[in-house]
């Protein structure tokens, strides 16, 4: 079947029922499709009529499913008889081929057009990302999944492209742009980041970003140079050298598409770019700040399909995640998850809510900001300028009858106090606070003015976590490491006598580094009678620590080890993030 794409055609069918469809398009005569609508309404009730159709041998998959495109306005085609040009394939990187699920099958370029096949008829979010990352006019068919991973998987696996800047530098448009002036002509700024080579740059460096599962892409100006640097498991790494006449047309372009003012280049500015990698959503946050040498930005890369939102994901060994159910599931107090920034404290958060949510259950959540949107949660985002904090937002809560509140992060006394009173009126409270360990929150608690008789009420469980990064599975190698090297660990090697230890040799899936990917570390710290007891005598963070450990607490380098043991990471990065018990 060639492609199906008669313009005046779609238009007469689209939003039709699929039986009209299928007659208009010729596969089928009105009797049959009468047929088939009685046979729904009898022997075959609950089926589609397209289904009843290909039981009867009047249809075949084929045919159904450029129906289906049609009704949605969209042409079909069948990849086994589209002849694909090398020349046409290299119109999309291989980045953006395989992150959004495409295949390029056609380019016009009198009109600037290309066509490419998507695998659903509903992703009309591809198609404006494309144009808007391409800055071609982009038209889409529909083709059979499996025939267009077929194809990503011949032509585009295995390439990586980097950052081809020879055409930017060649831009007309960026000669014309004086990176060094405060008063270039706003018209000039525009058209610069509205360059089909700008354009594609970015295009890449995102692309190229998002494949590698960076979490932040940097954009940074010095006074000779700008560099591009993104962050892979917590580790940034340098991308290629971008010269300095570019930086202006590309923090424009990213300005662009993030919807911010491209003539303010004085004042911080806050924006967000949304894409759909084929059915996944990918939120860009942009922060832009002004410094001495030009504007620097950062975009922090929110993809959710690269989230784990299931407590048996996160890295909890099967006692910790045992004990963790136990604490989440009471019907009142507060749980709080302790860690640095980028300890992974918030999809620590978001799995135990996941798993708590419930049509039977309100769930209200302040936070800052919202990173992921969680269907069936009453998520708030907290507002400094317009002096909507967590405090104010937290005594609202209590007006909205919930079950579960999350507040992003204790910060001050007040929301301390909000926090417990809402424990102490029959809620569940989860919360995230930034200390080293479980037994040192008890403290910091006190220290922000908590009286301790409140905080032996309320508090069910302190939860300390890390993350560290896991070695890669491709190059994963087993050696014995030197005496230094358990040393490190307080370790003697009569104490690791039979255990495997791993490292990575470093491959292309993990940029040589020898990691891919990171789990957590945990720490956890439930409350009992006797730990309470000492909380009430203020206790010292080391007693608090001696007793929690006596009652089954695993402390972070403890768990560290364990990981060790099971060949899940390394010597150094367990030494790296967690502390030598005292």
């Amino acid at each position: 079947m060639s492609i199906v794409r008669d313009e005046e055609l779609l238009k007469n069918v689209k939003g039709s029922r699929i039986g009209r469809v299928l007659r208009k398009l010729g596969y089928v005569t009105r009797e049959q499709v009468h047929e088939a609508l009685q046979l729904q309404e009898g022997a075959k009730k609950g089926m589609r009529v397209g289904e009843i159709l290909i039981g009867m041998g009047l249809l075949d998959e084929d045919k159904l499913e450029s129906a289906l495109a049609a009704q949605r306005g969209l042409g079909y085609v069948n990849l086994d008889e589209v002849e694909l040009s090398d020349d046409v394939l290299a119109k999309l990187k291989p980045e953006t081929a395989t992150a959004y699920g495409v295949v390029p099958i056609s380019f016009d370029s009198g009109s600037n057009r290309i066509t490419i096949a998507i695998k659903n008829a509903d992703n009309f979010q591809a198609v404006d990302d494309l144009k808007q990352l391409l800055g071609f006019r982009v038209s889409a068919v529909v083709a059979k999944p499996s025939k267009i991973d077929a194809i990503l998987a011949a032509r585009y696996a295995g390439k990586r492209s980097g950052l081809d800047i020879s055409k930017v530098a060649a831009s007309a448009a960026i000669a014309s742009l004086d990176a060094k002036s405060d008063t270039i002509d706003l018209a000039v700024i525009a058209n610069a980041a509205n360059d089909n080579a700008v354009v594609e740059l970015v295009q890449s460096i995102l692309m190229i970003a998002i494949r590698d599962k960076a979490s932040d892409v940097h954009f940074e100006p010095f006074e000779d140079e700008f560099k591009l640097r993104y962050r892979i498991d917590g580790v940034l790494y340098e991308m290629q050298a971008i010269p300095k006449n570019l930086a202006t047309a590309l923090v424009s372009r990213v300005k662009v598409m993030s919807k911010l003012d491209i003539a303010e280049r004085r004042l911080p500015q806050d924006g967000r770019i949304e894409l759909h990698l084929g059915e996944a959503p990918v939120d860009l946050r942009v922060a832009v700040l002004p410094t001495m040498f030009g504007e620097s930005v950062v975009l922090r890369v929110l993809d959710r399909s690269n989230v784990q939102l299931s407590l048996d994901k996160v890295g909890l060994r099967e006692d910790e995640l045992e004990r963790l159910r136990v604490m989440i599931n009471k019907p009142n107090g507060i749980v709080v998850v302790t860690g640095p920034t980028g300890s992974g404290k918030t999809t620590t958060l978001y799995a135990a809510l996941n798993e708590l949510n419930s049509i039977d259950v309100k769930i209200l959540t302040a936070e800052d900001p919202v990173e992921y949107d969680v269907a069936g949660l009453v998520q708030c985002q907290v507002n400094t300028e317009q002096e909507l904090t967590f405090a104010k937002l937290l005594r609202s809560f209590l007006r909205q009858d919930p079950d579960i509140i999350l507040v992003g992060e204790i910060r001050d006394l007040e929301t301390a106090q909000i926090a417990i009173q809402a424990s102490l009126t029959g809620h569940l409270v989860l919360t995230t606070l930034h200390t080293n360990d479980a037994p040192s929150t008890v403290l910091r608690l006190v220290d922000l003015g908590v009286e301790t008789f409140l905080l032996t009420a309320t508090i069910e469980a302190i939860v300390a976590q890390r993350l560290v990064r896991r070695v890669c599975s491709k190059c994963k190698e087993f050696f014995t490491p030197s005496e230094e090297q358990l040393m490190e660990l307080n370790l003697r090697l009569g104490d690791v006598e039979g255990r495997k230890f791993a490292r990575g040799r470093g491959c292309e899936t993990c940029l040589k580094s020898g990691y891919k990917g990171r789990m957590a570390l945990f720490e956890i710290m439930t409350m009992d009678d006797e730990l309470r007891e000492l909380v009430i005598k203020q206790a010292s963070t080391r007693v608090l620590r001696t007793e929690a450990r006596k009652r089954g607490m695993r402390t972070l380098r403890e768990s560290g080890l364990l990981a060790i043991y099971d060949g899940q990471t390394t010597i150094d990065e367990v030494v790296r993030e967690t502390m030598t018990e005292d």
